[in-house]
């Protein structure tokens, strides 16, 4: 009986509908051989799903990597929720749009054990204000807009503990919620709103954490930020942004030559950086590292 195609499959196939295919890749399409052929040749490119293929830096790593003999294939998704499914449907090689967080809950919410094998960067998250010049300048109730979403509130809860503006329960961690916040022992409250809301909060509250994305919206950067985390600190070991095979490839030479390509690429970074605005903090954790601190928090997860 023929195979059935996957959801994610059909979702890549359907290209210019919910998803975007984008090819990267100089040389020729794949053909019906393509499978029997060595991963990373041409006709059998490594396929990566991304959320932002378009980000000029990629362009360049593509060429980079295959003036290293290996051809890559960037598939773009819009939706952050489809490329870890793809990857554990067999239909991508690669993934790297998400940091450790993310990746956490996708193995624990679905049994998949997708795994970390190289870091890109972590992307500070910040607080800014449209009333206030510091965060000395925060008086008792003043209110301050966070994201909704677990991931991002959780981390936010934190930036705002090592501001000194509130205290969580046990210290806090990357899955702490607002119920987590000692009242009596805070200088602020928080109102979670849509992480797309966070910026234009700014106008109605004290101060609002903001993701880099969205703070580009009125005109603001990681430079204006009154208060911001520490990337190179071990409270954002869980949003360090990696790259991720299945747990079987988590060995392939293949796939470990193309973090080291990336790495080892000054054009590469220094693009991502620019891309980012100068805020991508690049890590380079081995491999092990990435896979115990996924552990961890996946672990953690399970505990809550």
């Amino acid at each position: 009986m023929a195979p059935t195609l996957t959801r994610a499959a059909k979702a890549v196939a359907a290209g210019a509908t919910a998803l975007l295919s984008i090819t990267l890749l100089a040389g020729c399409a794949q053909g019906a051989s393509a499978a029997d052929a060595e991963l990373g040749s041409e006709t059998n490119p490594v396929r990566i799903g991304v959320v932002n293929a378009e980000e000029p830096y990629r362009h360049t790593f593509v060429e980079v990597a295959h003036g290293e003999g290996i051809h890559i294939q960037f598939i773009n998704f819009s939706d952050f929720h489809i490329p870890n499914q793809a990857l554990a449907d067999g239909d991508l090689d690669l993934n790297q749009f998400q940091h450790l967080q993310f990746l956490a809950a996708f193995n624990e919410n679905t049994g998949n054990d997708l795994t970390p094998i190289g870091a890109t960067a972590v992307y500070p998250l910040g607080l800014y204000s449209l009333r206030h010049d510091s965060v000395a300048d925060f008086e008792a109730g003043a209110q301050i807009a966070i994201p909704n979403d677990p991931t991002n509130q959780a981390r936010a809860l934190l930036v705002l503990q090592d501001a000194g503006l509130i205290t969580l329960r046990d210290g806090g961690n990357s899955f702490s919620t607002p119920f987590d916040i000692i009242a009596e022992e805070s200088l602020a409250t928080v109102t979670p709103v849509d992480a797309a809301q966070t910026a234009l909060a700014l106008q109605d509250v004290d101060g609002s954490i903001v993701n880099n994305s969205m703070i580009a919206q009125i005109g603001m950067g990681l430079s204006d930020a009154l208060f911001h985390d520490d990337p190179a600190s071990v409270a954002a070991e869980p949003y360090i942004n990696v790259w991720v095979a299945r747990a079987e490839d988590a060995d392939n030479e293949v796939f470990t030559r193309i973090v080291d390509i990336f790495h080892n690429s000054d054009d590469v970074i220094n693009g991502l950086i620019e891309s980012s605005a100068g805020t991508a903090a690049v890590r380079n954790n081995p491999a092990a590292d990435l896979q115990r601190i996924l552990a961890n928090i996946q672990e953690n997860l399970r505990n809550q």
